[in-house]
């Protein structure tokens, strides 16, 4: 009898604490609890940002930056990855898939969602308001709308002063 396989879970990793947040509550919620039989396969996915896309439309001399930045992008890439395997560690759920893909991150993981044949995206939400969501574009809003796959949006409660 073949056994089937296990639906995926693919969580969006960036620097952020709503990621970090997001990832945390998602390990304790759905792998903590069913160690060592995980109901998910689990892919952390990272996007990092094309080298011209950081820069704009710079001027001349442009061309000479790009190298740099990239080489910045790729060290907070490595960084935001080995963060996130750490956490995972923590959590003894050290079967994670992880991946750096190049690209904006809305289409970077409504991309990974198809690829996998994900049942489950996880997001985290930095809690823009609405003319800070039209101006920036709110990846998660993207996401619930464009992914193919239920979307779950995690909010880092607000702190209480």
């Amino acid at each position: 009898m073949a056994t089937a396989e296990k639906p995926v879970m693919v969580v969006g990793i960036d620097e952020s604490d709503h990621s970090s947040y997001a990832l945390q509550w998602t390990l304790d919620r759905f792998f903590a609890a069913y160690a060592p039989n995980f109901p998910f396969k689990l892919i952390l996915v990272h996007a990092k940002p094309t080298p011209t896309s950081a820069v704009g439309l710079a001027g001349p001399g442009a061309a000479e930056v790009l190298p740099f930045v990239d080489s910045d992008l790729r060290r907070i890439a490595a960084r935001v990855v080995e963060k996130a395997k750490e956490v995972c560690a923590s959590k003894s759920v050290n079967d994670v898939l992880v991946e750096v893909m190049e690209g904006d991150a809305r289409n970077v993981l409504c991309e990974t969602v198809e690829k996998h044949h994900a049942s489950v995206l996880v997001v985290g939400s930095h809690g823009y308001g609405a003319i800070k969501r039209a101006v920036l574009g709110s990846v998660s809003d993207y996401c619930a709308h464009h992914a193919h796959c239920s979307v779950m949006i995690v909010k880092k409660p607000k702190t209480k002063h």
